[in-house]
């Protein structure tokens, strides 16, 4: 495993990163435009919605409904997790919810980094594991609102978060609002993944000659200004983290842990190969902060985004991208 953590951490998608976080750290000048970051956010979703329509023209669906279940059976219960694992630290409830949904849903460019680092050791995976990235967004932040809901009903008065109330409560008996469930649905990750997806999947293997020069060859590279750009944002991040102590720091390395090896484990019960394993412990262990954020602005406004942002981009993104994902690997190995 230490040959592989070496090998991921002198990969240019590692370094760069690294390079950004050192720049912010150091205070450098250096600056990514607004509107340069949403342009590459923006490609990264649309190639990894259209490689994962193509590759899942390539299969019927009895091939993929077993994944499919996995997928959403991860973003449903991996919320429940996190709210559990917060048990021991001193939170209010909003900010527990955000948690939730943020390590509920699915880091893309985690899940980007993770297949660079796939390709570079030369492992293969299932090709409709691109289409799970984009099952993976929704559940955890629906759910975790629900969750929001019971806990209003059943404690209005409580200032912190009582795991109980999850315990006991029907989420039938809670409602979202309308905005929110649009928001959690169709937001621009999820619209932009959603759409490019079926679009892929209509189009099919015909569409590699007009899509491949543009979102598949250019891929890597447009992967490593992204990931530049992300350390810049995770190092401004970093001292807002430190500000809630040392727990909430070790949760940001365990909670993706303990969701790496759930993932690993659906993967290795639903029967995917190596490479699969890898990734589906990749999507259980990575925290968004772009779908989940946009949803909890509008949904939960009294939660700190300082909280579940720097959380996700300060401790856990890099966790991954340094050491998380040679682990589920290595985790993944245990099963072959």
């Amino acid at each position: 495993m230490y040959e592989i953590m070496i090998q991921n951490i002198l990969s240019p998608v590692v370094l760069f990163f690294v390079l950004g976080l050192f720049a912010a750290l150091v205070k450098s000048d250096l600056k990514f435009p607004s509107a340069l970051s949403e342009t590459l956010s923006i490609f990264l979703l649309v190639a990894i919605g259209l490689k994962g329509g193509i590759e899942l023209s390539k299969y019927s669906l009895e091939e993929v409904i077993s994944p499919v279940i996995g997928t959403l059976f991860l973003g449903s219960t991996l919320p429940i997790v996190t709210l559990l694992l917060l048990k021991t630290i001193k939170i209010d409830k909003k900010n527990a919810i955000a948690l939730a949904a943020t390590y509920g849903s699915v880091s893309i460019v985690t899940y980007g980094a993770a297949i660079s680092f796939l390709d570079q050791i030369g492992t293969t995976y299932e090709g409709f594991m691109n289409a799970m990235v984009v099952l993976m967004e929704s559940p955890a932040i629906i759910v975790s609102l629900i969750l929001l809901k019971v806990m209003e009903q059943k404690k209005s008065e409580a200032q912190t978060y009582s795991p109980k109330t999850v315990a006991f409560a029907s989420p039938a008996t809670a409602w979202i609002d309308k905005e929110v469930l649009k928001e959690a649905l169709f937001g621009k990750s999820i619209l932009l993944l959603l759409g490019a997806l079926i679009i892929g999947l209509i189009a099919g293997e015909q569409a590699l000659p007009t899509v491949q020069p543009l979102f598949i060859d250019l891929y890597g590279s447009v992967l490593i200004l992204f990931l530049l750009s992300m350390g810049l944002t995770a190092g401004a991040r970093l001292p807002e983290v430190r500000k809630h102590g040392i727990q909430l720091f070790l949760f940001g390395i365990i909670m993706p842990v303990i969701g790496g090896i759930l993932g690993v484990l659906v993967g290795n019960v639903i029967g995917l190969s190596l490479g699969g394993m890898t990734l589906m412990g990749v999507l259980a262990g990575s925290a968004s902060y772009i779908a989940a954020p946009a949803a909890l602005r509008t949904s939960v406004p009294d939660a700190n985004p300082s909280v579940y942002l720097g959380l996700a981009l300060g401790i856990t993104f890099p966790f991954n991208l340094i050491i998380g994902i040679p682990l589920y690997y290595q985790l993944a190995q245990w099963f072959i």
